[in-house]
């Protein structure tokens, strides 16, 4: 099993959810996340009044699958959150040891 972490733009998420579902990945975790690489922040006007935006608002995704779809996954991803402009976001791939599902007990890959 593998854990994809994605972090990508907000505006991007319909996207990139329409893509893992074409792909057959049906649950994730999604949180509104802030953050800055080489994108660096921004400037914006307030009133009148220039300001330094140092965090920018992404979304970052988890999603927990078998090893049979991660090059699917992945490759998904990063076509939808492609806008080919810096701050597109990142995608990190993690081995994962063991899952449970709570309510039923059952283990690892039954558990997704």
């Amino acid at each position: 099993m593998k854990k994809i972490e994605a972090i990508i733009k907000p505006f991007k998420m319909d996207d990139v959810r329409e893509a893992l579902a074409d792909v057959g990945i049906a649950g994730m975790t999604v949180t509104e996340v802030k953050g800055f690489g080489r994108q660096k922040g921004h400037t914006e006007l307030y009133r009148g009044a220039e300001y330094q935006v140092d965090f920018l608002p992404k979304i970052k995704l988890e999603i927990i699958i078998g090893d049979e779809l991660v090059e699917q996954a992945v490759e998904a991803i990063q076509q939808a959150a492609n806008t080919g402009k810096i701050g597109d976001g990142k995608v990190f791939v993690y081995n994962v040891e063991s899952a449970l599902r709570i309510r039923t007990g059952e283990t690892n890959e039954e558990a997704l």
